[in-house]
């Protein structure tokens, strides 16, 4: 039949081709990070979800799906997330008790009722509360009223990030770590030094306190082992500590 016109012929083709592959393309949407805290529960929720459509599936990847929603009836598939998911009002994906094993991104496919199918990705990062750090001092010899302190941040969990105050405000960044070490004189010593621990969901701090450059003042309980102390005191009040 495309024998005496080919090109006229594939141009139709082509476009017909076209059509067909049309109501079943796929239009991706990326959603804004969301974070969490383990054994809350969270709502994944999409800003501009069509009015209208004829299914709705939640997934975890692309071949693990969560639920589905077509017809007023909502499926639950056999996941880890059975018994902790529901599906919203607006057809948001609740999680219920979220762990740090859930971060992930999620995935919404919205079948249209023209045929055609819309995706959404949402990624969630779920964090562990954020512990109350203990400050652990090691004094080396003291000369001149000018001592070595090497602090140590001690928290069971290490992924977080660290920041170091002293009375005229925070250390430079190159000193923000789990252990500040320091050379502390007359002219430069601090009345406090305090470490803070935090993550993108919270942060808690401790405090401990110099009357000199090398002679701990105040705290709430002083333990020694030779050359070292730890020491817990209470958080610090004011805007700085949160």
């Amino acid at each position: 039949m495309c024998s005496q016109s080919l090109k006229p012929c594939l141009a139709l083709e082509l476009l017909l081709l076209f059509h067909l592959v049309l109501p079943t393309s796929t239009q991706g949407h990326s959603e804004n990070r969301l974070t969490a805290i383990s054994g809350t529960n969270v709502s994944l929720q999409i800003s501009n979800l069509p009015a209208k459509y004829k299914q709705l599936t939640w997934f975890y990847t692309t071949s693990q799906k969560i639920l589905e929603w077509e017809s007023n009836q909502t499926i639950l598939f056999n996941s880890k997330f059975k018994g902790r998911v529901s599906l919203g009002q607006s057809h948001d994906l609740c999680i219920h008790n979220v762990q740090k094993e859930d971060s992930n991104t999620y995935i919404l496919r919205v079948l249209m009722e023209s045929g055609t199918e819309k995706e959404w990705h949402i990624p969630l990062e779920v964090y562990d509360p954020v512990p109350k750090p203990e400050i652990e001092i090691q004094k080396t010899q003291e000369v001149n009223n000018r001592c070595h302190l090497q602090l140590s941040c001690r928290i069971p969990d290490r992924l977080m990030n660290y920041t170091w105050y002293r009375d005229s405000g925070p250390f430079s960044t190159g000193l923000q770590n789990s252990v500040l070490e320091i050379v502390v004189e007359p002219n430069n010593y601090s009345t406090f030094y305090t470490c803070q621990v935090s993550n993108p969901v919270g942060s808690k701090n401790d405090t401990v306190y110099f009357t000199s450059p090398c002679k701990l003042g105040r705290s709430s309980a002083v333990a020694w082992t030779v050359t070292w102390l730890i020491i817990m005191v209470p958080i610090v009040p004011g805007p700085l500590w949160t």
